[in-house]
C-alpha cells in the first residue's frame, strides 16, 4: 500500500466514522477501487489502525465527558454520570452478541460486496430523512431506547449502514434531543472499538512488516486528523437538522454503487 493509498484510505475513515455515510462501506468501496482486496491481512492491520484514530479523536473531542463519566465510575454513586455509563454499557450488548456468535456471518458480508453496500447506502439514506423530520426535543436517552439504540447499532455492523447515521436517527425518531442523541452516539462505540481491536489483536490474524510503517502511520494521522473535523461537524449538522443532505449523499453513492456492481 503506497503513501497516497494510506491518506486517501484514512481520510475516509476519520470523516465517514462519524458523518452518516458508512465508513465501512466506504472503505469496502474504497479498496475496490485501490485493488487493496489483494491483500487482506495487510488491510486487516490497516483498519484496525484506522479504527484506532478515529476512537483517539473521538475521546480527544469528548474529553470533559469521558472525565465525568470516569469520576462517576470511579464514586460508584448512583448519579447522572454513573447512569450514563450503565447505558452505554446496556447499548452494546446487542453488538457483543452480533460480533461473538456471528462473525463468520458478518465478515463474508465484506470483501468487495459492492452490490450490497449499495442497498445498505439506500437504507441508511431512509433513515437519515426520517430522522431529519422528527422534531427537537429535551429529553434524556432512557435505558429503554439506549438498548433500541444498541440494537440499530448492531444492524449497522452490515457494510452500507452508517453506524452513526443509524444510532442517531434512532435516538431522534425515539424522540430524545438531537444533541443528546449525537453524544450517546459517539460516545457509546469507543468500547466497542476498543474492544474489536483487542479481540483482533489477541486472534493472532494480524500481521505486521516494518516496511508498512510509513503507511500505516500516514493512514493514523490521516484518520485522526479527519476525525477531530468529521466528530465537532456532525454535532452541529445534528443540531440544525442538515442529516437530508447526507442522505442525498447516500442515495447517489448507493446508486453509483449498485451499477458499478451490476456492469462489473
Amino acid at each position: 500500500m503506497d503513501i497516497s493509498d494510506s491518506i486517501i484510505l484514512g481520510v475516509i475513515q476519520g470523516l465517514t466514522e462519524f458523518l452518516p455515510v458508512s465508513s465501512s462501506g466506504h472503505l469496502e468501496l474504497g479498496k475496490a477501487i485501490l485493488g487493496d482486496a489483494s491483500i487482506p491481512k495487510e488491510s486487516l492491520l490497516f483498519t484496525v489502525v484506522l479504527h484506532f484514530a478515529t476512537a483517539l479523536s473521538t475521546m480527544v473531542v469528548f474529553r470533559k465527558d469521558l472525565w465525568l463519566l470516569l469520576k462517576g465510575i470511579l464514586k460508584f454513586q448512583w448519579n447522572e454520570d454513573l447512569q450514563f455509563a450503565a447505558k452505554i454499557a446496556l447499548s452494546m450488548i446487542p453488538a457483543v452478541i452480533v460480533g461473538l456468535f456471528f462473525e463468520e456471518q458478518l465478515e463474508s458480508l465484506f470483501g468487495g460486496n459492492i452490490m450490497l453496500v449499495g442497498f445498505m447506502l439506500l437504507v441508511t439514506a431512509i433513515l437519515l430523512l426520517l430522522a431529519d423530520k422528527a422534531k427537537d426535543t429535551f429529553k434524556k436517552v432512557s435505558f429503554g431506547n439506549a438498548f433500541v439504540i444498541g440494537i440499530s447499532q448492531a444492524i449497522a455492523m452490515l457494510p452500507g449502514i452508517s453506524r452513526s447515521g443509524a444510532t442517531i436517527s434512532t435516538s431522534v425518531l425515539l424522540g430524545n434531543d438531537k444533541s443528546r442523541a449525537a453524544r450517546f452516539s459517539f460516545l457509546m462505540v469507543i468500547p466497542l472499538i476498543f474492544g474489536k481491536i483487542a479481540k483482533d489483536i489477541l486472534s493472532g490474524e494480524l500481521t505486521y512488516e516494518s516496511s508498512n510503517f510509513t503507511s500505516l502511520s500516514i493512514g493514523f494521522i490521516a484518520a485522526f486528523v479527519a476525525g477531530l473535523f468529521a466528530c465537532t461537524w456532525m454535532i452541529a449538522l445534528v443540531k440544525k437538522s442538515k442529516l437530508s443532505y447526507f442522505a442525498a449523499y447516500c442515495i447517489i453513492v448507493g446508486l453509483a454503487a449498485i451499477i458499478y456492481a451490476w456492469v462489473n
